[in-house]
C-alpha cells in the first residue's frame, strides 16, 4: 500500500501520517515512512528519540556525489539521471519498531530551477519505494506533490489529503486535486482534522463536493499539545486514534 498525505501547513498531516504508521506498525505492517516536507518532523511524531539529529538526503553531499557524479547544488553540466537507490531506505534509514524513517530534506533551488543532482537523486528515491518495495509507504508531502513523477503518482494507492474547516485549506485540498490530476493520480481521498461538531464536517462536505471522505478526526488539545512539544501524538489518550484504525481498515 503506496500512501501519499498532503495538506496545508498545520492542518495536522504530520500528526495523522504518524498515527497512521504507528497504528499500521502494531498491526504488523512494515512501514517505509517518508517525510517530505522540509517544514515537518515525522520523526519526532513518530515518537523517534533525537530526531532532530536525522541528516536529510538532500544534505548528504558524499551520497549525492557517489550516486549522480556531481556536486549537490550544481546546476547544469552532466550527471547521472538514474543514480542506484534501491539500497538507501535499508542502509540510511533510522528505525522504529517496523517502521523504517528517511527524511528527504529541501532542495536548494537555483535561479537555472531545480535539474540539480540532490533533486534527481530525491525523485529517484521515490520512484523506487513507490514502485520497487514491498512494505508499506507512507509519504508525508509538502503542500503539493513536487516529489512524485508521472509513473510514480500513478502507482501511488491514495492521496490523502487532510482537511481543517476553512476557506484557505479548501482551497489548497482543490488546486492539490488539479496538480494530482495533471500527472493523473485520480485516487484522492479527504480526512477532516481539528472537528469540533457535525456542523464542521458538513461544512467539509459541501464545500468538497465530490471528494472521498475517510474520516474526521476531533479537535483535541492533547494532539495539539503534542504537537507543540515535539512529542508522539501516538502516545496521547486521542479520540483521533480510533478514527485513524477506522481509516485504515478502509484502505
Amino acid at each position: 500500500m503506496k500512501l501519499a498525505v498532503s495538506g496545508k501547513g498545520g492542518v495536522g498531516k504530520t500528526t495523522f501520517s504518524a498515527l497512521l504508521a504507528r497504528m499500521l506498525s502494531d498491526r504488523g505492517k512494515k512501514v517505509l515512512a517518508i517525510d517530505a516536507d522540509p517544514d515537518a518532523n515525522l520523526a519526532a511524531a513518530l515518537g523517534i528519540a533525537n530526531s532532530e539529529k536525522i541528516t536529510p538526503i538532500a544534505d548528504m553531499k558524499e551520497l549525492i556525489f557517489e550516486r549522480t557524479g556531481a556536486q549537490a547544488g550544481t546546476i547544469g553540466g552532466f550527471f547521472k539521471l538514474n543514480p542506484k537507490v534501491d539500497d538507501i531506505p535499508d542502509t540510511l534509514s533510522t528505525q522504529l519498531d517496523n517502521i523504517k524513517l528517511m527524511r528527504l530534506g529541501s532542495v536548494k533551488k537555483g535561479g537555472g530551477g531545480c535539474l540539480c543532482p540532490e533533486s534527481t537523486l530525491l525523485k529517484a528515491l521515490i520512484t523506487h519505494v513507490v514502485l520497487g518495495r514491498d512494505e508499506v509507504v507512507i509519504m508525508d508531502m509538502e503542500a503539493g506533490i513536487e516529489h512524485l513523477g508521472r509513473a510514480t503518482a500513478q502507482a501511488v494507492d491514495k492521496l490523502i489529503v487532510v482537511v481543517e474547516p476553512g476557506r484557505r485549506s479548501i482551497e489548497t485540498a482543490e488546486n492539490i486535486k488539479r496538480l494530482a490530476s495533471e500527472i493523473f493520480l485520480k485516487n484522492i481521498a479527504i480526512v477532516g482534522n481539528k472537528i469540533r461538531s457535525p456542523k464542521d464536517e458538513d461544512f467539509l462536505r459541501a464545500n468538497l463536493n465530490g471528494f472521498e471522505f475517510l474520516g474526521f478526526m476531533p479537535y483535541d488539545e492533547d494532539l495539539i499539545e503534542a504537537d507543540l512539544t515535539g512529542s508522539s501524538p501516538y502516545e496521547t489518550a486521542s479520540a483521533a486514534k480510533a478514527v485513524v484504525a477506522g481509516i485504515i481498515d478502509k484502505l
